[in-house]
């Protein structure tokens, strides 16, 4: 009920005026709430919300965000692309946010290697215990053994 009513508000309260970076961001998160599943999410029209809120301000993180939209829409290599970019900022360069993108967009790509490795380095460089252990059991997922952990 509180998603419907959510959706219902932003969706007015677009068309009412100049756009900024909350409308831009609500409304995101109101196309992510109407998809049942992530192969159900609009990305086009996602993408083109991130296209706009890149344009309000410039931030690695939404910047990190449309990259994840990229690779929805024009597959992992596209998404790829635009995280080599961001690595380079170095406020992001071992962001753990970055190299968990980095992993799933590989294994998306079929690099399970490579991802597994990315979701390791990112379980390192993540500061909750939540987050390293979730990132740690998606890099031994995809090890051969199963055993990866951040810690080594």
């Amino acid at each position: 009920m509180q998603i419907t009513e959510g959706i219902a508000l932003i969706s007015a309260a677009l068309p009412q005026g100049e756009v900024g970076p909350y409308q831009l961001q609500a409304a995101i998160a109101a196309v992510h709430d109407e998809a049942k599943t992530m192969a159900d999410t609009d990305w086009p029209q996602i993408l083109g919300l991130y296209d706009l809120l890149e344009r309000t301000g410039a931030n690695p993180f939404t910047a990190l965000n449309r990259a994840v939209a990229v690779a929805m829409m024009h597959g992992p290599e596209a998404g790829l692309e635009v995280i080599a970019k961001l690595a380079a900022d170095k406020r992001m360069a071992q962001h753990h946010r970055l190299l968990a993108a980095r992993a799933h967009m590989r294994e998306l790509a079929g690099d399970t290697e490579a991802a597994a490795a990315d979701y390791l380095d990112a379980a390192r460089h993540a500061t909750s215990l939540p987050e390293r252990r979730c990132l740690a059991l998606q890099a031994a997922r995809l090890t051969r053994d199963g055993t990866a952990r951040p810690d080594r």
